[in-house]
């Protein structure tokens, strides 16, 4: 069931999108985390959704929604792209996110761990390499179980 509050955000939302050449795809607010978190779905029009994309959007919803006192209770904005979620598979994709925040998931523990989160740095044949606070991380290829964008938060 959508939030009350929801037509109220897409009618802000809308026109900043359209000034930003990009598009709503949707609104959703959860209202049962601690705290809400609005999240708000955009794409390019012109070229693939990037991380500027998100955080231009999330800077000038950011700015209506406070001027507007919607939502009177703190939450958390979130601005991604349908898309971004999406697993990487190919090279043209691991050279494309580069930068981006990523979630690697391994089949078994590595370093007594199966998830890692940080920056995507490359990948090559023997592993993938994140960054994590300035420490490069090299993750072996062979357990590498999914590499997914984290999303532009």
């Amino acid at each position: 069931m959508t939030h009350h509050l929801v037509p109220q955000i897409i009618d802000l939302a809308k026109p900043l999108a359209q000034e930003l050449n990009l598009e709503l795809v949707d609104i959703v607010f959860q209202t049962n985390k601690k705290p809400p978190v609005l999240r708000v779905d955009i794409r390019n029009r012109i070229a693939d959704t990037s991380l500027d994309d998100c955080e231009r959007m999330s800077r000038a919803l950011e700015a209506q929604l406070d001027v507007a006192e919607i939502i009177p209770d703190s939450y958390v904005l979130e601005i991604s792209s349908p898309g971004i979620s999406r697993t990487l598979n190919t090279d043209r994709e691991f050279i494309s996110f580069k930068g981006f925040s990523v979630i690697v998931k391994t089949f078994a523990p590595y370093k007594e761990k199966k998830e890692w989160h940080g920056k995507l740095q490359s990948r090559d044949e023997q592993a993938v390499y994140i960054n994590q606070k300035g420490k490069v991380i090299a993750i072996p290829r062979n357990l590498v179980a999914k590499v997914q964008l984290d999303g532009c938060s």
